[in-house]
């Protein structure tokens, strides 16, 4: 047989001892495999922002079905930020006990379920718990595909592959707003009287926005747990056969199979076997607590206290308004296109929301038999709210490529002031336009306090020690959720009584959030790469 010369000319230090998995890495190759575990990483990160954001469109049109007052659609729009919050200790843990695709693969199905659910609930109560159940289980992919991607690939490839999945993620962010207006402006219905509900296109949304989680999840049945993983846990030889399966893949099924006798366990790897064996025991629970204590508690002790604690305010800031403030964005905008429907051609956004409020509960009883009165319902969206959402997505976009672009040369310091002093000033100055289209423009702006999230983040990379860098993310960002779910509530609450005080408060917070960039230690220095920007999360 003329194989065995084959093999030996091909790779012959594979047969001759095992190798360290970084250069089995590069025996596989890189190729078909890996854009396919590209591809899905990028599908599940996309389910995740349809899943927590696409509730928005659903507010304004929803109102009617399920009898929501503006309080409870902040609620209803905060809820699975809730669910994600309580639950990201929990995936991150078990993911690190029990595998990765372990986690994932259960969570996008049990998320599809959840969401599915949430579409055939009818009030305000079951559409909240299911919601928060969403986000409880679209938490564990969301936490956890980045190690998954990043460990069936070497040092080499591992940016790439992220920012290839970045990559399809915003393709899912660009295109949330052309699903939305595809479908929730159909004009169909269907009653369901075993289930007491009328079938409406806002319904059939939440399950299209649940499809990526299903088809990932699908696609993830026939992938295996990452190499890196597997190895970790002692399992070499399921490890082979997964490095052997991506040399397949990425090589063509006509080459000799890939020539491996056995993969070196990695010193990292071996140190981190026992601590995961003992995290994965019953009887070292209280040890497991013990020792993310003493990994939370240094963040706020001694010299990185003060840091923590401008970090989590930043975070904080930037969330309440670029998730808060967008969460309400659709509705506000419907509400000016039905003012300017009646002929309203100057009114603030205040005065736009003050004419177009209407007690819910009350239209309830006029409309009887539990419904509200159709003629007062919204079963569409205005055409302008997709058009400027979409615009607000493709800004984005953009935006993080040319902040990317210039950074280096910039620095962090003038990026953050300049994006919190224009993103402030335009939420203060939203109280007193009258012109409805500059208002709207001057609402994307504000709304564009995101970008801040990844600077924020490439310093809190740089101001802690590798031992406490994840864990200062983790805490800073959980701040940063906590403002989504407290800007939603805020705004709620408010917009239909103080709505002026809303934007007073998300643009002076901004502005706050610029002055307390001067006070970031080292924020002075220009060496962040585009690398650690990829750490961001809006």
């Amino acid at each position: 047989m003329d194989t065995k010369p084959t093999e030996s000319k091909t790779l012959p230090s594979a047969q001759a001892r095992p190798v360290k998995l970084e250069e089995a890495f590069l025996m596989t190759k890189f190729g078909l495999y890996n854009l396919c575990l590209i591809a899905i990483s990028g599908i599940i990160l996309a389910a995740v922002l349809l899943e927590t954001l696409g509730i928005s469109y659903v507010l304004p049109v929803a109102e009617c079905d399920l009898l929501l007052t503006t309080r409870e659609k902040g609620v209803l729009s905060a809820i699975s930020f809730a669910g994600i919050i309580c639950s990201s200790h929990l995936w991150g843990f078990l993911a690190d006990t029990r595998g990765r695709r372990a986690i994932i693969l259960p969570t996008l199905f049990l998320a599809f379920a959840s969401s599915a659910l949430s579409s055939l609930t009818t009030n305000f109560w079951l559409i909240t718990v299911m919601r928060f159940l969403t986000g409880f289980f679209i938490s564990g992919p969301s936490a956890t595909i980045y190690a998954y991607l990043g460990e069936f690939h070497g040092k080499r490839n591992c940016s790439r592959a992220i920012m290839g999945a970045s990559f399809v993620f915003g393709l899912g962010s660009i295109l949330l707003p052309l699903i939305a207006w595809s479908i929730i402006n159909q004009e169909w219905e269907l009653a369901i009287p075993l289930l007491g509900i009328v079938y409406r296109p806002w319904r059939l949304f939440l399950v299209v926005c649940a499809l990526p989680s299903f088809v990932a999840a699908l696609v993830l049945l026939g992938l295996p747990e990452s190499p890196k993983y597997l190895l970790s846990r002692g399992r070499e030889q399921e490890t082979i056969a997964v490095l052997r399966s991506m040399y397949r893949w990425n090589a063509g099924r006509k080459v000799p199979p890939l020539a491996l006798t056995g993969v070196l366990q990695e010193t990292e790897a071996q140190q981190t076997k026992v601590r995961r064996e003992e995290a994965a025991s019953g009887k070292s629970m209280m040890g497991l607590l013990k020792r993310m204590w003493h990994q939370t508690a240094p963040l706020f002790m001694g010299s990185y206290l003060k840091r923590t604690a401008i970090l989590c305010v930043l975070q904080f800031g930037i969330y309440l308004t670029s998730s808060g403030m967008y969460m309400f964005f659709p509705d506000i905008l419907n509400r000016i296109a039905e003012q300017q429907g009646k002929g309203v051609e100057r009114t603030t956004v205040c005065n736009a929301v003050y004419a177009t409020r209407f007690d819910i509960q009350e239209l309830a009883g006029l409309g009887g038999n539990g419904t509200a009165r159709s003629d007062l319902c919204h079963q569409k969206l205005d055409i302008s709210a997709y058009e400027h959402s979409f615009v607000l997505e493709a800004i984005y976009a953009l935006g993080f490529a040319v902040i990317g672009l210039i950074i280096n040369a910039v620095g962090r310091l003038p990026i953050l002031v300049f994006i919190f002093a224009l993103c402030g000033t335009c939420g203060v100055l939203i109280v007193f336009i009258d012109l409805p289209l500059l208002a709207i423009w001057f609402y994307l702006i504000l709304l564009t306090c995101g970008f801040c999230i990844s600077v924020v983040n490439a310093c809190t990379i740089d101001l802690y020690p590798t031992n406490l860098r994840a864990m200062a993310v983790c805490i800073s960002l959980m701040f940063g959720r906590l403002g989504s779910i407290v800007g939603s509530n805020l705004v709620g609450f408010l917009l239909d009584t103080h709505c002026e005080l809303t934007f007073w408060i998300s643009g002076l917070l901004l502005v706050g959030c610029g002055v307390l960039s001067f006070f970031i230690p080292n924020i002075y220095k220009r060496n962040v790469s585009e690398d650690r920007l990829s750490v961001s999360s809006r």
